[in-house]
C-alpha cells in the first residue's frame, strides 16, 4: 500500500477533529480523500473548509478509499461498517462502538424497554461486525481516545516499570449535555451517560487492568461482574432549571454509576453525568500496591488566565463546554492531544500500514459494550450484581 485513503462518515463534531488528526501523522503516508454525510449543507461545508471531496453517498466514497473513518451517531455504526468492511476497507469506529437502538416501532422508550433483550442484540450486532471483517480479512479499530492520551498512557509506563497491581480504580466524564442534536433520545444513541460518557473511563480501565495482566503474567485480565444505578436528574418533577444545564432528553439517563469487579477480585467505579458545569471534567485514579496516579484528561492546568469580561476572549478558544470565559479559566494548551485523539489516529493509520494490530480495537470495543448494557440490566434490577457472560 503506497498510501492509504480515509474517506469520512459524517460530517460533525468528531468528523471535524478527525480530520485535524490525519494531518498531524507521521511516518505513514495518509490522505483524506473525502467524507459522506446524508445532510447535503453540512457535508459541503465542512468539505470545502476543509478542502477535500464532497461524495453524495457512502456507497460512491467507498469506490474510492481503504478505509472509512465511522463519525456518524450510534444507530448507524453497525450499517456504515458492514457495508465497508464488506467492500474490503478497514473502519474505525468512533463511539460508543455499537449498541441497541431500538425495535423501529414508534412506542419504544428505551428507559422502559427489557435490557437484557438490549444486551444480548448490542453483542450480537458486535458479533455481525467481527463476523463481517474476519470475512473481508479487514481491520476494526475502535476510536477510544483515553486509551491513547498521555495521562493513560503514562501509567502504562508505570505499570511496566513497577510490575505493580492495580487494587481500585475510580473515573469519570461529564459535563452540562452532549453538543449532539441525536444524544437524548435512545433510538439513535443506544442509551444515555453511561454510552455516552462512561464509555470512556470504562474503557480506559479495561484497558489498564487488561494491560497490567500481560505486563505482569501475560494474560490480560477482564470484567467479571458489574452493578449500576441509573437516574433521570433534570426529569425530576422536583428539577429547577435555570437554563445552564442541557434537559433535552426523550428516554435516557443524565446520570449513570458503576462498579466493576475483575476476575482477580479487585474493583473499579466509574462515574458520569450531564450535571456538571465549568466544561468537561476527564479523570481517571490508579490506586495500585506500589503506586498512585492521577490521570487528568480535562481540565488541565498547564495555564490559568483570569479574564473580567467575557468579550475580550471572544475569539480565544479556552476549553469545550466552558460555558462561561469570564473569570478564573484553565485554557487547554492542545485538547486534541491532551485527550489522545492525534495518538489514537496514529496508532491506527499504523496498524493498517504495517499490518499489526491496534491498541484499541474490536475486542475492546466489544468488552466495552457487554459492560455498559450489563450496567444497564443491573440497574433494571435495582443495582443488583450482573455476572458477565464469557
Amino acid at each position: 500500500m503506497e498510501k492509504i485513503r480515509v474517506g469520512i462518515a459524517g460530517a460533525g463534531f468528531a468528523a471535524r477533529f478527525h480530520i485535524e488528526s490525519y494531518r498531524r501523522v507521521y511516518r505513514v503516508p495518509v490522505e483524506v480523500v473525502g467524507l459522506s454525510s446524508p445532510t447535503k449543507e453540512r457535508r459541503e461545508r465542512l468539505a470545502s473548509e476543509q478542502g477535500v471531496q464532497s461524495y453524495d453517498s457512502l456507497q460512491q466514497m467507498i469506490k474510492s478509499v481503504d478505509l472509512i473513518d465511522i463519525c456518524v451517531p450510534g444507530y448507524a455504526h453497525e450499517k456504515v461498517a458492514i457495508e465497508a468492511l464488506d467492500a474490503g476497507c478497514h473502519v474505525i469506529i468512533e463511539k460508543p462502538f455499537t449498541g441497541y437502538y431500538g425495535d423501529g416501532s414508534r412506542e419504544f422508550r428505551g428507559n422502559k424497554f427489557s435490557k437484557e433483550a438490549m444486551l444480548k442484540e448490542a453483542l450480537r450486532s458486535a458479533e455481525r461486525i467481527d463476523a463481517a471483517a474476519k470475512k473481508s480479512h479487514t481491520k476494526v479499530m475502535y476510536a477510544e481516545n483515553w486509551v491513547y492520551s498521555p495521562s493513560i498512557q503514562k501509567e502504562i509506563e508505570i505499570l511496566r516499570s513497577t510490575k505493580g497491581q492495580i487494587l481500585w480504580m475510580i473515573g469519570e466524564e461529564s459535563h452540562s449535555g452532549s453538543h449532539s442534536d441525536s444524544y437524548g433520545n435512545w433510538s439513535l444513541s443506544g442509551g444515555g451517560s453511561l454510552v455516552g460518557k462512561a464509555c470512556h473511563p470504562l474503557t480506559a480501565i479495561l484497558y489498564l487492568k487488561n494491560q497490567e495482566g500481560f505486563l505482569r503474567n501475560g494474560k490480560g485480565i477482564g470484567p467479571e461482574s458489574v452493578s449500576s444505578n441509573v437516574h433521570e436528574i433534570t426529569r425530576l418533577p422536583s428539577f429547577r432549571d435555570e437554563g445552564f444545564l442541557r434537559t433535552r432528553y426523550d428516554d435516557v439517563e443524565d446520570y449513570a454509576q458503576l462498579h466493576i469487579t475483575f476476575t482477580d477480585g479487585t474493583v473499579a467505579d466509574v462515574f458520569s453525568s450531564e450535571l456538571v458545569l465549568g466544561g468537561v471534567h476527564s479523570w481517571l485514579e490508579v490506586f495500585a500496591n506500589n503506586h498512585r496516579t492521577r490521570c487528568r484528561l480535562s481540565p488541565v492546568e498547564g495555564l490559568s488566565t483570569f479574564n473580567p469580561k467575557e468579550e475580550l476572549l471572544r475569539d480565544v478558544y479556552v476549553m469545550e463546554k466552558i460555558g462561561s470565559k469570564q473569570g478564573w479559566s484553565s485554557p487547554a494548551l492542545d485538547e486534541n492531544w491532551l485527550n489522545g485523539y492525534y495518538q489514537e489516529i496514529q496508532d491506527f493509520m499504523e496498524s493498517v500500514y504495517y499490518g499489526r494490530d491496534a491498541q484499541s480495537g474490536l475486542e475492546l470495543g466489544r468488552e466495552c459494550v457487554k459492560v455498559m448494557y450489563s450496567a444497564y440490566v443491573s440497574a433494571e434490577r435495582g443495582g443488583e450484581k450482573v455476572r458477565l457472560s464469557s
